[in-house]
């Protein structure tokens, strides 16, 4: 016999608690006590006749049953509040958010933004760059992740097709200290930036520069910083091609070593499937990926 469907209100709890791991943060976010999301929890538990929840000393984890449960329950949740904005919201438009990095943002998008605008002028648009929400809190319709494309419970578009490209200011290289080999970056700083698993010392070593010292030199928290010194000449950046296209056409930097290697990291727009049910957020995301393919062949054509 099949089991009856639990309360809405039972299964929101356990939506919050497992997104959040934490009862007291998916109380404040239902505004309900502890207390109740935890009778909630326990009375679901009861229905379905499994725990959900490991509840351990300093916090907790799902069961292999929750861990099955979530992705179900909050794929419902989400379409349920889609639907429900869709069909009964203000009468004001709604604000597409999209969530992407400063970097991404400054160096790629940008510059792009204004042809999704005068294409689509009626859909309002707020750029969420701060790139250290947790990702559960984020409030975003869109996102763009850097990564190896897999996030669970999220679709994604690949954006970006990268080399690793050391670049610096046209004033850097010197007769008395050249960058023309990867073993005179022996002689320079090196800008790393944190975060980024593909940094100085995988590319030194697909170069066969193993004994530059990888760990010397300044440390960022974000790219577009790293990108900023290497401009005023200070040291040279590890840098994603398709963030530095401009830099390098403008002159603004340049990429003295004829050495690159391809990224198994790229940007990626990242969704929940339900966010594409609103048709300007698919607008978007079309255009987006339409524009990353377009930079893409362009780029493909300018090497070949």
């Amino acid at each position: 016999m099949k089991k009856r469907l639990p309360p809405l209100n039972w299964l929101r709890a356990f939506e919050a608690s497992a997104r959040h791991l934490n009862f007291t943060h998916a109380a404040q976010e239902l505004n309900l006590t502890q207390a109740a999301i935890s009778q909630q929890l326990k009375a679901l538990e009861s229905q379905l006749g499994t725990a959900l929840f490991k509840r351990l000393p300093r916090g907790l984890e799902l069961t292999e049953a929750g861990m099955s449960y979530f992705p179900v329950v909050r794929e419902s949740v989400e379409r349920l509040a889609a639907a429900t904005d869709e069909i009964f919201g203000q009468g004001h438009r709604r604000v597409l958010v999209l969530r992407t990095s400063l970097v991404f943002f400054t160096h790629w998008l940008a510059m792009r933004l204004p042809r999704f605008r005068a294409r689509h002028p009626h859909i309002n648009i707020r750029i969420d760059s701060n790139i250290w929400v947790d990702d559960s809190a984020s409030d975003s319709d869109l996102e763009i992740r850097y990564g190896q494309g897999r996030w669970p419970g999220m679709k994604s578009e690949r954006l970006t097709w990268d080399t690793l490209q050391p670049v610096c200011s046209p004033s850097l290289p010197t007769a008395e200290r050249p960058l023309s080999r990867p073993l005179d970056l022996a002689h320079h700083e090196l800008l790393h930036v944190l975060g980024y698993e593909e940094g100085w010392g995988y590319w030194l070593k697909k170069n066969r520069a193993d004994s530059v010292d990888s760990s010397q030199g300044l440390q960022f928290d974000t790219l577009i910083s790293a990108l900023e010194v290497a401009e005023l000449g200070q040291g040279v950046a590890l840098a994603r091609s398709s963030l530095v296209h401009h830099l390098l056409q403008s002159g603004r930097l340049i990429a003295p070593l004829a050495s690159t290697v391809a990224t198994q990291e790229a940007f990626y727009l990242v969704y929940t499937q339900h966010s594409v049910i609103n048709p300007d957020v698919a607008a978007f995301a079309e255009w987006l990926t339409s524009e990353a393919l377009a930079f893409r062949a362009e780029a493909d054509s300018a090497n070949s």
